[in-house]
């Protein structure tokens, strides 16, 4: 084979630069931050499966801002960084709250050594009521009433407790924003009482068990 016909088998087996990627292939081998694999993620609560949409992209741009419902759409991944903007200090700066979950995943792998996204999800499954109550009014009587929660409203709420715990534990403390959420989420997928969101759960779980 001459060498002109060589180079022409090397330009035909090379990859155009200007052709689209295949988007099936590269979302498929996308990590999240570069770093996190999404495609083996596990869940144990089918409940709330549906509303747990894990992806390998941290910043969608608001494409679903608009949407009703459109929201369960969004990586959870994000939704939980859109939640730790949801204060007066962070409103906005999301830059910055994708900065701190990116810390945090890393104190999560080297303090568990396993996915960080893996233990996410492990978390706001067990952060999340399956009761809560509501207050019905019989003349001019408000009575407590316990009621299921539904299942987009048990993921956020879920999120809700974990971004509050982590306010509470690294405003005007010595204790970073990273490492107060990497102690949230260690200690919800571990189930520990101690940590906040658990502790908001059960309480809220309590709460509705008296009002039955």
């Amino acid at each position: 084979m001459s060498e002109s016909e060589q180079d022409a088998d090397v330009d035909a087996e090379a990859p155009d630069p200007d052709a689209p990627a295949d988007s099936e292939q590269a979302v498929e081998n996308a990590l999240l931050f570069g770093e996190w694999d999404v495609s083996e993620i596990e869940y144990s609560d089918p409940s709330t499966r549906k509303y747990m949409n894990v992806t390998p992209i941290a910043h969608t741009m608001g494409r679903h801002a608009s949407k009703q419902f459109q929201k369960s759409e969004i990586s959870l991944v994000e939704r939980l960084v859109n939640r730790l903007m949801q204060t007066d200090e962070n409103t906005g700066k999301k830059q910055q709250a994708q900065r701190i979950v990116r810390d945090a995943f890393d104190t999560v792998h080297a303090r568990t050594e396993d996915n960080p996204v893996q233990v996410l999800v492990e978390a706001v499954e067990n952060a999340a009521p399956r009761e809560e109550t509501v207050r019905l009014k019989y003349g001019g009587i408000s009575v407590p009433k316990a009621v299921d929660v539904a299942p987009q409203r048990r993921v956020d709420q879920s999120l809700k407790f974990i971004a509050q715990g982590v306010q509470g534990a690294s405003y005007k403390t010595t204790t970073s924003a990273a490492d107060a959420l990497a102690d949230q989420l260690i200690g919800a997928a571990r189930y520990d009482v101690q940590t906040y969101s658990i502790s908001q759960k059960e309480e809220t779980e309590r709460v509705a068990a008296a009002a039955r």
